[in-house]
């Protein structure tokens, strides 16, 4: 998932928060995952201050329970990087949420897709990855073996409160 709207300004990049529509967007997100059976297991949470807040949005929408894990090296990493900081997700896991930014997590999603899931969503994906925006996808393996297009995608959507 890509984190929701975020203000313009803020001291740092990293310290820019939610605005109201931000918040909004990640709980009708997180609304509409819960709508679809998905509970995560764990979730792989940027560290910078927007990103959190979209995951608690997120979560507070989908009636989760779950503390994120906070990954500084998400906040920069590019989409082999972040698949990296994937594949280090313990065995027990078995859904995963990842909330960082772009270009990165628009970029994942492509590197992940194996062209086999449903093809609207991969339609939808491709055109623009906005804030907001999330893919699901189901795999089947350990995740130290998760590589380029070994993922399925099963929808595309993008959080609107």
């Amino acid at each position: 998932m890509r984190h929701a709207k975020a203000e313009q300004s803020a001291p740092s990049d990293y310290e820019r928060q939610l605005s109201d529509r931000g918040m909004a967007d990640a709980a009708a997100a997180g609304t509409w995952l819960a709508a679809r059976d998905v509970v995560p297991d764990q979730a792989l949470v940027s560290a910078a201050v927007r990103t959190q807040q979209t995951w608690e949005a997120l979560a507070d929408g989908a009636g989760w329970d779950l503390e994120g894990t906070l990954e500084e090296a998400l906040y920069e990493a590019g989409p082999e990087a972040a698949l990296d900081l994937v594949r280090q997700t313990e065995g027990h896991v078995r859904t995963l949420v990842v909330v960082g930014h772009n270009p990165t997590m628009a970029s994942l999603a492509a590197l992940l897709d194996d062209g086999d899931g449903d093809e609207d969503a991969g339609i939808e994906m491709t055109l623009g990855f906005p804030t907001s925006g999330l893919a699901v996808f189901t795999y089947d393996g350990d995740w130290d073996d998760l590589d380029e297009a070994s993922a399925t995608l099963v929808s595309f959507h993008v959080g609107r409160g």
